[in-house]
């Protein structure tokens, strides 16, 4: 996970003392997708406070122009800030490539120099790149991921040599935020969307939307044994371990007895009932909150 330059000597922000850092990990997403990625935090750090916010009211962010992406997650990740986060998570692809670098060069030297924000690409563009098999490799994601073509600059940064296939598959998050996942149309649209990276023979497919693993099993039987698929709440929880051992300075430290709350936008009831099938596990602390600024 990269990690922007800290500018701030002292260590710490100037903040008022309600909006201190708390040692507390938040996670970010547009919708549910991010449970797909934080699932396994919980599994593979579960000794850490989290807070999760989804911003189901203003979903799909695949269909938005970049600088709406951008002010959108400006405003969740600034919430999550005041909320005491030492962290944020970026559990969203398409927020990860519209609107990362910019909050990390941009909006955290001016305003929490101390704390950090990460997303989901760097990981998977790594896992994919370090393998000596993959030669040709096909991306999946939301139009605006596709769009800003941030998956292929990475990938190719780490290996240049590397064939990148790109497709824009926009009607699958709805359908996932709907419930639909198990649905025989979802599976239908689900191999229409894909049949065109089979054809090109890929070697890997990097599910570029955190809402996709919700299709993991599906996509995996439509692709066959010898394509590789990474699962990205595997491969993010791998890296969000090494990045915390990497960075005692950032004060984030396993505690006693955890806590966990959830936070969405949106319908609270339609959170949890998806959410705890997606999770596999209750959902207790959950509230609706607005982050929007007027």
């Amino acid at each position: 996970m990269s990690n922007p330059k800290n500018n701030n000597q002292s260590g710490a922000d100037n903040l008022p003392a309600n909006q201190v850092a708390k040692n507390i990990i938040g996670v970010f997403d547009s919708g549910l997708g991010g449970l797909t990625i934080f699932q396994h935090f919980l599994k593979k750090l579960p000794d850490y406070n989290y807070l999760y916010l989804g911003d189901n009211a203003r979903l799909p962010y695949g269909e938005k122009s970049p600088e709406t992406i951008y002010n959108y997650t400006r405003e969740a990740v600034d919430w999550l800030f005041k909320a005491g986060c030492n962290l944020v998570i970026i559990a969203c692809n398409t927020a990860s490539a519209q609107a990362l670098r910019r909050l990390q060069q941009e909006y955290l030297p001016n305003n929490y120099p101390a704390r950090r924000i990460l997303g989901v690409i760097r990981p998977l563009a790594e896992t994919v790149a370090a393998n000596k098999k993959i030669r040709t490799v096909g991306v999946i994601g939301t139009k605006a991921t596709i769009n800003s073509d941030a998956y292929r600059l990475e990938l190719q940064k780490l290996k240049p040599e590397l064939n990148v296939e790109q497709l824009a598959a926009p009607l699958l998050v709805p359908l996932i935020e709907e419930g639909w996942a198990e649905k025989p149309e979802t599976k239908m649209i689900l191999k229409k969307y894909l049949r065109p990276l089979k054809v090109k023979k890929i070697d890997a497919l990097i599910l570029g939307c955190t809402h996709y693993p919700f299709l993991y099993k599906a996509i995996k039987k439509i692709m066959g044994r010898r394509i590789i698929v990474p699962h990205p709440g595997e491969v993010i929880a791998a890296s969000l371990k090494d990045y915390l051992v990497r960075h005692p300075e950032l004060g984030i430290k396993p505690v006693g007895q955890p806590t966990t709350k959830y936070y969405t936008t949106d319908n609270p009831k339609l959170f949890k009932k998806l959410g705890e099938k997606f999770l596999e596990q209750k959902i207790a602390d959950l509230e609706q909150v607005k982050i929007t600024e007027l």
